[in-house]
């Protein structure tokens, strides 16, 4: 029995199920999304952290996923916020790939995110797309 057979581990699915610069969106509580970007896979809490929305319909490109609300940007590796109105990061969590599946393990010890104010060094709009692409990415 492989490890990630038992809990904690979740499997998300095949790797093949998804597909690059897209998202698989997990119904737990709280959801979160499973990333794929550059080949390697991500997983984060689903919503953005500036409103309820998900992130599972954002745009992802380059390691990064911004949501189609207010494009809030976020990177997959870290979960930090790249671009306002977001001031908090994304709680991530563990992706392991098993042969062809994709197994995520979600810990929690209370709000893995960190309050406060916006650092001046997000507040950039370098790297924003307008509206018009806003609805991409995500199937």
């Amino acid at each position: 029995m492989s490890e990630y057979t038992r809990k904690p581990w979740i499997r998300v699915g095949r790797i093949d199920e998804i597909p690059e610069d897209q998202a698989l969106r997990l119904d737990t509580t709280p959801p979160v999304s499973v990333f794929r970007s550059d080949g390697e896979f991500f997983c984060v809490d689903d919503t953005c952290t500036h409103e309820d929305f998900s992130l599972a319909d954002g745009w992802v490109e380059d390691g990064a996923v911004e949501c189609p609300l207010h494009l809030a940007k976020f990177c997959l590796r870290t979960g930090a916020a790249l671009a306002t109105p977001a001031c908090r990061p994304l709680a991530t969590h563990e992706v392991r790939v098993d042969g062809a599946d994709v197994y995520v393990r979600i810990e929690r010890g209370g709000d893995d995110r960190v309050d406060g104010h916006c650092p001046g060094a997000i507040g950039s709009n370098a790297g924003r797309r307008d509206a018009e692409g806003a609805g991409h990415g995500m199937a």
